[in-house]
């Protein structure tokens, strides 16, 4: 028992030693600290906090001779590398998530055949909150599986006036019947949200604010389903899912979010329809037209058709 407690406890590199069924060999990053802004909970929000990270890699033997050339071995830099992607594609809650997505980005290398990863948090306490996984090639889904027909949505936006336009629901109709999947998006209602000093407390109030309306227009067309996920996004595009974007969850997990406030909807919207690679953005009702990465066309509130 008092072994087994010891192997539990032990770096990453030992337990693999521990646990090899056949000669392998190692490479190994050993308390390895970045800041990042990482966790579930509402207080970790906003702030940086340290996060170790210990990962071993076992690779293939080499069959021939290495030649001192880097271009034949996994090197550390690709550990590294790994680690900084997944923390660089979005906000993560969970340490779960991170070590699952770095163990699964490792393995993609062809010489990696296990790899070993511990990622603990050092500021939460005077201790360090942490997990460890293992992981072998094979057990995780390939890179690439899931992306070889990437939805290109129709993202539209409709005013608070499109609301009460008898034309909404042929609107929709004309556009549910495209073959681009459809997420439509609307800004807040035209009642003031609170106001209040704190910047983050008003960016949730605000984004909660279009949510509110969000959920008004799905109860006036059952068809449209209010989603928040980007995981709930993309099973809603495969399946001919009306979307109603909630916007909350991706833009404050977003590490790279919008510049736009959450007051600026529209803004808002076209950054959204960016990060889905959208092949159209459509305003009706807008205000005003925000600078967008993805085509972009107006629909003024008199049009009989959007498509």
């Amino acid at each position: 028992m008092t072994e087994d407690i010891s192997m539990a406890f032990a770096h990453p590199s030992e337990r693999a030693e521990a646990s090899a069924t056949q000669p392998v060999d190692r490479i190994s990053l050993r308390d390895y600290v970045v800041e990042v802004e990482i966790g579930a909970f509402q207080q970790e929000r906003g702030h940086l906090q340290r996060v170790r990270f210990n990962v071993v890699v076992e690779v293939a033997p080499q069959s021939g001779e290495i030649d001192d050339d880097v271009d034949r071995i996994l090197s550390y830099d690709r550990v590294t590398e790994a680690i900084a992607l997944e923390l660089g594609a979005e906000r993560i809650n969970l340490l779960e998530t991170l070590a699952a997505r770095v163990a699964e980005r490792i393995l993609r290398e062809p010489q990696a055949l296990r790899v070993f990863v511990r990622i603990e948090k050092l500021d939460r306490g005077p201790f360090a909150l942490g997990v460890e996984i293992v992981r072998a090639k094979g057990e995780v889904a390939r890179a690439g599986q899931d992306v070889i027909n990437i939805p290109h949505p129709r993202v539209v936006y409709f005013g608070n006036e499109a609301f009460d336009s008898p034309r909404l629901k042929g609107w929709i109709d004309d556009l549910a019947a495209d073959a681009a999947p459809l997420i439509i998006c609307v800004g807040a209602p035209d009642s003031l949200a609170p106001r209040v000093p704190v910047a983050l407390a008003q960016r949730r109030i605000d984004l909660l604010a279009i949510e509110t309306n969000a959920w008004v227009l799905a109860s006036r067309d059952k068809r449209c389903m209010v989603v928040e996920t980007r995981t709930e996004l993309d099973w809603a595009m495969k399946n001919g899912q009306i979307c109603l974007w909630a916007p909350s969850k991706i833009v404050l997990d977003a590490v790279d979010g919008p510049s736009a406030s959450a007051g600026d909807a529209i803004a808002l919207v076209a950054w959204f329809a960016a990060q889905m690679q959208a092949c159209e953005l459509v305003l009706v009702g807008a205000d005003h037209v925000p600078e967008c990465a993805v085509p972009l066309r107006e629909a003024g509130l008199e049009a009989e058709r959007l498509l």
